[in-house]
């Protein structure tokens, strides 16, 4: 298991963030890191991830921060300079996992079937995100990729919540989750950062 699979594992939930202003990630990062999710993926999904990373870096230098939604070499480069220390991405872009190990940055690569896998595989990547989750076969897909290559582990996230966050735990060589049910854009854009401290907090006691 690679290191960033193992700094994971032990947290179990890593929160997926999409933020729309990067100040926000102060207040956001502390109510996670006081409730028990001491770990954050900020997505590029808008401009304001490389900064948001940053601020959250300075603010919370012991927390584990990833880069998600990265789709090429210049949003790689833009998330390890901005601190992040692994990457995230929805899909297996060669071009986009090369960049990565060419900047010494680890990247987690989206699949959800057998061909990804092996290209994955063919490069050296077995840490793994099964991605849409729910939407590309649930639990059943993961066991179905999971059982013909058995050096692969899986962080499945879409669809995750806290129903059925524990059924995929379960399986073997999935290390964790990432989920936005606790870090709902909503909640983030109204400032309510007690209630995503307490959804925070009953996640991280879910999977304890």
């Amino acid at each position: 298991m690679s290191t960033t699979a193992q700094q994971l594992a032990q947290i179990k939930i890593i929160p997926v963030i999409a933020i729309d202003r990067a100040e926000d990630i102060i207040p956001l990062g502390k109510a996670l890191a006081e409730n028990g999710l001491p770990a954050a993926e900020i997505t590029f999904r808008s401009d304001a991830a490389a900064e948001a990373i940053r601020l959250l870096r300075e603010a919370q230098p012991e927390m584990l921060i990833g880069a998600g939604t990265v789709l090429n070499r210049e949003q790689a480069i833009a998330a390890k300079e901005a601190g992040a220390t692994f990457v995230v991405s929805p899909g297996f872009n060669p071009n986009t996992v090369k960049a990565c190990q060419e900047l010494g940055i680890e990247i987690v690569p989206g699949v959800n079937n057998p061909s990804a896998v092996e290209a994955a595989i063919e490069v050296g990547v077995t840490t793994l995100k099964f991605f849409p989750a729910e939407a590309s076969g649930g639990i059943n897909m993961v066991k179905s990729l999971l059982a013909p290559y058995t050096q692969i582990q899986f962080m499945p996230t879409g669809g995750i919540n806290a129903q059925n966050v524990n059924d995929y735990l379960a399986v073997d060589r999935v290390f964790a989750c990432g989920g936005t049910w606790m870090v709902d854009k909503k909640l983030i854009n109204e400032g309510r950062w007690d209630e995503i401290g307490r959804l925070a907090r009953e996640a991280a006691d879910l999977v304890g």
